[in-house]
């Protein structure tokens, strides 16, 4: 299989392995989604890591040079409007399908990315909808060149906007420039810049970090903040104090039972 999945130490490695630019198929996104859905419900996995095989590209987009079955305009026209809807018969998966139950994925589970060499097209686009935060090697590229064979929608599919500044968006966007590694890092598109040789020891190095932190909290603070985003001042604090009084009288791991939330000792019954 083309993506593969480990587990070690509460932490979930996601690495896209098709060739050296770890393009994505049809069956491809349908693998992910599996996986990602088996690491959200997962207990044991507090973090995860996507990357690509090492050496290879993060993940280039998905595979042009090898044309998907033809169908007829009203085929295409069900697909975009059913998903799945060829697979009844035992087809296999088409696009859009399985990348877009991926984008809609609910998700309060950290990823990280890994990203050496290109990022580029649906690879760029499941960096801005899968991971949280992002270290690069120096000599990574991301872009979203779709412009130039003229599909456009990345930029509101992603809400680029909201990650990057709107003036570094529109050009990103409308000339399909790539972006090098050190200028993702000026715009906070990423967190860090490493040498290729240490990509993966500083990921694994933060998830671990990440991964020993009480996973409730995580939990939380993750709804809390991604919820934030679209949500009005008054509305969004009321949403995040609830979520937080919820956690802590429930918690009884570290940190549970001190200062103004310490419970009192329970009086014997008579």
């Amino acid at each position: 299989m083309p993506i593969h999945y480990s587990k070690n130490n509460h932490i979930g490695v996601f690495t896209i392995d098709n060739g050296d630019l770890s393009v994505l198929t049809p069956a491809m996104h349908k693998a992910l989604y599996t996986l990602l859905a088996e690491f959200v419900a997962d207990p044991d996995v507090h973090v995860g890591i996507l990357k690509g095989r090492d050496g290879a590209s993060f993940c280039a987009g998905d595979d042009i040079k090898n044309p998907l079955p033809a169908r007829t305009r009203q085929e295409e026209l069900e697909g975009y409007l059913f998903l799945h809807h060829n697979e009844r018969d035992g087809s296999p998966p088409h696009r859009p399908g399985w990348d877009v139950d991926i984008m809609k994925l609910e998700r309060y589970k950290p990823i990280i990315a890994a990203v050496d060499g290109y990022c580029l097209g649906q690879g760029m686009i499941y960096l801005l909808h899968l991971t949280d935060m992002r270290i690069a090697s120096d000599r990574a590229q991301f872009g979203l060149p779709e412009m130039a064979y003229g599909m456009g929608g990345g930029g509101g599919m992603t809400r680029l906007g909201r990650q990057i500044p709107h003036v570094v968006a529109m050009r990103f966007l409308l000339t399909g420039e790539f972006m090098s590694a050190q200028d993702a890092l000026k715009y906070d598109l990423i967190n860090q810049v490493v040498p290729a040789d240490q990509l993966m020891a500083q990921a694994m190095a933060l998830a671990t970090t990440i991964a020993a932190q009480p996973p409730i909290a995580v939990r939380v603070e993750m709804e809390s903040y991604y919820q934030s985003l679209d949500l009005g001042r008054d509305d969004n604090l009321r949403y995040s104090m609830n979520l937080y009084r919820l956690q802590r009288l429930g918690y009884e791991g570290f940190g549970a039972g001190s200062g103004f939330l310490k419970r009192p000792k329970a009086e014997p019954h008579v």
